[in-house]
Order: C-alpha cells, then structure tokens, then sequence
C-alpha cells in the first residue's frame, strides 16, 4: 500500500510541479485530475494535469521517466463527471473522455482510472440501475478490452441545490453496489472506495472494506467533520453542507488508525490518495501546501 496525494488540490501547478511538489512531501503516489479543458462544473473539477486528448507513447514514457527519478508512482488517473445525464449531449461528451482516460491509463501503463456512475436526479434508484446497465455496459466492455480497470468513487454527491433532489452518482451504498457488480460482472470493474461519504450517511465504513474486498483497488482518503448543533437547527433532510464540512484526515471524525489497519487486513496493495477538499486551508497557496503536508504527517503513522 503507498500513501499517495489526489493532484486536483494543486489546480495552478504542472505535472511536473505536482509530481517535485508529492515527492518532496513524502508521498509515494499521485491521483491525476484529468479533466478536459473547460470551465469547472464543480469545487476542483476542471483540474488537468495531464491532457489526454493529445497523450501520445512519447509523452507518456516521458512522464513516467519523470515519476520513476521522483519515486512516485502514477496510481490512477481521476475524472468525475455524471455520465447518466439526463441531457443526452453532456452524457455523451462524458462518456467519451471517460474512453480517452482508458486509452491513455493504457498507454501510461497504469491500467487504472476512477471515476463516477453518475445519476439521473430525477429518477428512481431503480429507475437509475436499468439507466446504469444500458449506459455503463459498453464502457466496461471498452475498458475489458484495453485491460483498464475502472473504479467508482461512492460519493453520493448529494451536497447542494443543484444536485437535489436525488444525487448525481448512483454508487452511494453497498446495496447499490451488490446490484451494480451482479449486473456487470467484470474483473475490470470496481471500487475506488471513500470512507467519508460512508461516515456522511452514519453507515460503518470499515466493514464494507471487507465485504468489498476484491473490488477495491484504489482509496480516496478524505475526512469529515459533523455539526451535530447544526444538525439540530436543519436536521438531516436538508443540504447536508449545512450541518457537514470536508475537512484533512485528523481533522474530522473518522479512525484513520482502524481504517489502515482494515485495509492491511485484506492485503491492499493499490494507492490511498489523500484528497484535500478543507476550505479552512484554501486562503492562500500556503495554506494549501499546510493541508498537504499535514496530511501526510498524519496519515504516514498508518500507511
């Protein structure tokens, strides 16, 4: 297991910086945000540090030159869109790039990517798995045949207006997993397992890392803090932005100790990539880099 650092918090820097700035923290991995160029949709979407429209054999045995000099391992490559739009045009543009990241995951020779289900806002969980079987099908089959594993990050993205009433990813719980995995049985296809967005919805976040096991290939690790005196004033119907807040692993409420020991228990050897998502440290480019060396302080007693 190599404890490694989600690139989108680093938006200003190049691949290069990215990659001097990980290694000279400490990290031994990197997440790559490869979004397509663009505005942001979102907080730290639109963040590219790797143009994969124009990756070429060349430019990826340069980058992978680079990281080997640096001893830091390109562990996946990210893009978090909602390829279940409802819009049939936004729906195809994501799904295309999510095609390009596993054209370039080969080339790079990482064979990985992570990225969301997505969901239709306006439709039924069940409505949203036959939407999930018709629409991720083919691309599972894509990934199949390049030997690119695709892993899914459990956010519900569930947090604002926009996104109610039902979310923008589907992957938010293990029922939904179970049905996910039976309708598409691919080695290929798994999870890039989030223990936050667990703790978000008061479920265990530890014994699913057992029960899921054999999908998890990468880990997001990001903390989160809960307000219960908010939770009080708006209760848990409402956006959950107004009784929550992403903050660096130590700084919120989950056992990082027993969630690196739950990983070890089942011989995970991919990358935990920390992803920094606090706004108590985005007042400045030095606080930034505060949270990423904090979080590798931390982090580093288990990993």
């Amino acid at each position: 297991m190599k404890l490694g650092l989600h690139s989108a918090i680093l938006a200003d820097y190049s691949f290069e910086q990215v990659i001097d700035k990980a290694s000279e923290v400490g990290y031994k991995a990197v997440e790559l945000a490869c979004w397509p160029a663009g505005k942001a949709e979102r907080r730290y979407a639109g963040v590219s540090h790797i143009d994969v429209s124009s990756l070429d054999q060349s430019k990826a045995d340069y980058m992978n030159s680079y990281c080997a000099k640096q001893n830091i391992q390109i562990a996946v490559l990210g893009y978090y869109p909602n390829p279940l739009d409802p819009i049939e045009e936004n729906r195809n543009a994501y799904i295309s790039h999510i095609k390009t990241l596993i054209l370039a995951a080969k080339t790079l020779g990482i064979n990985k990517i992570s990225t969301f289900i997505g969901k239709d806002k306006n439709k039924s969980v069940e409505e949203n798995l036959e939407l999930f079987k018709e629409i991720w099908t083919p691309i599972i089959n894509y990934a199949e045949q390049h030997k690119v594993w695709i892993g899914i990050e459990n956010c519900p993205m569930y947090f604002t207006k926009n996104e109610w009433p039902g979310g923008l990813n589907l992957a938010s719980a293990p029922y939904i997993w179970r049905q996910m995995f039976s309708s598409i049985d691919s080695e290929y296809f798994g999870l890039s397992y989030d223990p936050s967005h667990l703790y978000l919805q008061r479920m265990d976040y530890i014994k699913p890392i057992y029960q899921f096991k054999e999908k998890i290939k990468h880990v997001h690790i990001k903390d989160i803090k809960i307000y219960t005196d908010k939770i009080d004033e708006y209760g848990i119907f409402t956006y959950p932005l107004n009784y929550m807040s992403p903050k660096i692993p130590g700084h919120g409420g989950i056992d990082w100790g027993a969630f690196a020991s739950a990983l070890q228990d089942i011989s995970f050897t991919g990358a935990a990539c920390v992803e920094i998502e606090d706004k108590s440290f985005e007042n400045s480019p030095e606080s930034i880099l505060h949270a990423v060396n904090l979080s590798f302080k931390h982090m580093n007693q288990f990993i």
